[in-house]
């Protein structure tokens, strides 16, 4: 019989693989990226802490796009950097959170980038 495979297990792998890797400190906090069927989930990390220093999704009311698509990455990212320097945060890890480097991930990175955060 052919198992089918679990894509969150999957992911969920990839992920562990990748956090094992990256740690947010307080200097060089991690910029964690989740992505649903309908929405987009951006943090900012401590992790020796233990705490979320900036958080922005698509279900806040400063965001117009509210679906999972590449504009509403690109908003996501300007949105997230700016907020990161406005509590003084330059330089962040980004934690892709076991998607691929490839499409909504990317533009959300490359947004981040545009708005002034280092990685």
């Amino acid at each position: 019989m052919v198992k089918k495979t679990d894509r969150k297990m999957e992911r969920a792998r990839r992920h562990l693989r990748v956090r094992r890797k990256i740690s947010g400190t307080a200097e060089r906090p991690r910029l964690c990226v989740y992505r649903s069927n309908t929405n987009l989930y951006v943090q900012v990390i401590d992790d020796v802490a233990g705490n979320t220093l900036v958080s922005v999704s698509t279900l806040d009311k400063d965001v117009k796009n509210k679906r999972a698509n590449k504009e509403a990455a690109k908003e996501l990212g300007a949105l997230i950097a700016k907020k990161a320097l406005d509590k003084k945060i330059e330089t962040v890890v980004f934690d892709r959170g076991g998607y691929i480097y490839h499409g909504v991930v990317k533009e959300l990175a490359e947004a981040a980038r545009e708005g002034g955060l280092k990685f």
